[in-house]
């Protein structure tokens, strides 16, 4: 083998390295710009999940309230009617 063919071999193996490292990186490029992309998706909707629990009123708290005065008040009635 001449000196012209190595250095000619080499350079193509060199060549070869260096395209098989660009596509690698697009490759991880791509994975990154997919899971940023998700995670904004993801933040976006906890933080409109949170705006609408903050806004959204609880009424079954207030029905509650109101059914257990209802309860207690004739708990305590009945106590008092059997002491007397």
């Amino acid at each position: 083998m001449s000196r012209e063919k190595i250095d000619e071999l080499l350079s193509t193996v060199k060549l070869n390295e260096l395209l098989h490292k660009q596509e690698e990186e697009q490759k991880k490029s791509k994975v990154l710009w997919v899971c940023a992309i998700a995670g904004a998706v993801v933040a976006v909707a906890a933080i409109a999940y949170g705006i609408y629990r903050f806004f959204t009123p609880d009424y079954l708290e207030d029905f509650e309230d109101d059914f257990e005065d209802d309860f207690e008040d004739d708990f305590f009635d009945d106590e008092d009617e059997t002491e007397e």
